[in-house]
């Protein structure tokens, strides 16, 4: 085990386990694209500012009242939004992205989508808004499993 300890923090130290026999990968293992479901706990919790949503994003992510939309994840790095809609996912980039983050996305989307087929797509579709309101759409994607 280790320990992990938040200057600062009133908790303190907490010690960390690691499963037996898993591995770590090295640090210039590259980050494989994600699709991040709106309020991931990987978003919320985080506290290093800017480290997984640069802050040029973060006000078109986390919305005033508190919500976090669904996210797309590059790298490490939040660089659009997502959301279902009737027979696939609509993946929206904030950036234009290379073809190997869509080849990756359009995969990690494929499986969502088949995933999600017997679904309402419109479970949350109160928080619609916030993609009529205008996000901006540097690249866009319609995905169907």
């Amino acid at each position: 085990g280790a320990q992990m300890c938040e200057p600062m923090s009133p908790v303190g130290c907490a010690a960390l386990f690691d499963l037996a026999g898993a591995t770590v990968p090295s640090e210039d293992t590259p980050a494989p694209p994600r699709l991040l479901p709106m309020w991931d706990s990987t978003l919320l919790a985080h506290s290093g500012p800017g480290r997984l949503v640069p802050e040029e994003y973060r006000p078109l992510v986390v919305r005033r009242n508190g919500d976090v939309l669904p996210c797309l994840l590059v790298d490490g790095q939040v660089v659009g939004v997502w959301r279902a809609t009737d027979g696939g996912l609509h993946l929206t980039a904030f950036r234009k992205l290379g073809k190997a983050a869509w080849q990756g996305l359009t995969e990690e989307a494929e499986k969502l989508s088949t995933l999600l087929a017997a679904r309402d797509p419109a479970v949350y579709r109160r928080y619609g808004h916030w993609w009529d309101k205008g996000l901006p759409e540097a690249d866009s994607r319609i995905v169907k499993g």
